[in-house]
């Protein structure tokens, strides 16, 4: 073998050498990146997870909001990306505890009553106006002792919440897409599947609570949201049941 032939062939060796050793790499980063993902969302191979479906207040029991639709759409595609299964329930129909499997509940408590349980729950800070009336406070969050209206179109809230019930490491944990409008919730559900990579850098696998407000919806759609803040300690601590003073019955001598 001639000294041409020699280099040709150590360079050909050299080569695949490093393209195996890249190849490698990149799938022992890409399958790191897949279990940290399964992990925050709860989600290993081939598992299962429910996917609750409110219904549009004041509507048929089957009617699902167009913007729920398309939140629903959000998250089919994140599990998917883990490698588990979705089941859509709805949400008078999702009669189990949580732990079990993961569960990413959609829509506020006016028209998910799976929400309004997890509410009260998990979350026993945070209250929600579901008066039918019409009023500057219908549909008006109140976390802890801070109250956040709804202006329709221009400046909407919704709650994204990781949550897990008791220490168990094998809990799996419910997510929360509480909003005031239907649109708030695919933009909940948005930002989840943007920001999930930080938010698992930040929390880890802890519960967490996040405020979010979607900034002018009826220009922008669920694009534009601001994180308002961190409310997971006061929404998991119960708001104080004002003290009523007692009744005087006797009659004074």
């Amino acid at each position: 073998m001639t000294d041409d032939v020699r280099n040709i062939v150590l360079g050909v060796v050299a080569a695949g050498i490093s393209a195996a050793l890249g190849w490698l790499a990149r799938t022992y980063l890409w399958k790191r990146k897949l279990r940290r993902k399964q992990a925050f969302f709860g989600l290993p191979d081939n598992s299962e997870s429910l996917l609750v479906v409110n219904r549009e207040a004041g509507g048929p029991e089957l009617t699902v909001m167009r913007h729920d639709v398309f939140a629903l759409l959000e998250l089919a595609a994140l599990i998917k990306d883990c490698n588990a299964h979705a089941q859509v329930v709805a949400h008078d129909a999702a009669q189990q505890g949580f732990g079990e499997r993961t569960e990413f509940c959609v829509g506020g408590p006016s028209s998910n009553r799976r929400m309004l349980a997890h509410l009260h729950s998990l979350l026993p800070g945070v209250r929600v106006n579901v008066d039918a009336e019409p009023g500057p406070d219908r549909g008006a969050f109140q976390i802890g002792t801070e109250r956040y209206r709804l202006e329709g179109g221009r400046s909407e809230y919704v709650i994204l919440a990781r949550l897990t019930a008791g220490q168990s490491g094998e809990a799996r944990p419910v997510f929360l897409f509480c909003g005031q409008r239907a649109i708030t919730n695919q933009a909940a559900t948005r930002y989840l599947a943007r920001n999930h990579e930080r938010l698992a850098r930040k929390y880890g696998n802890n519960s967490f609570a996040l405020l979010l407000k979607v900034v002018n919806s009826q220009a922008y759609g669920p694009d534009v949201v601001e994180v308002v803040s961190d409310v997971t300690r006061a929404a998991r601590t119960p708001i104080p049941v004002p003290a009523v003073a007692p009744s005087n019955s006797h009659r004074a001598s």
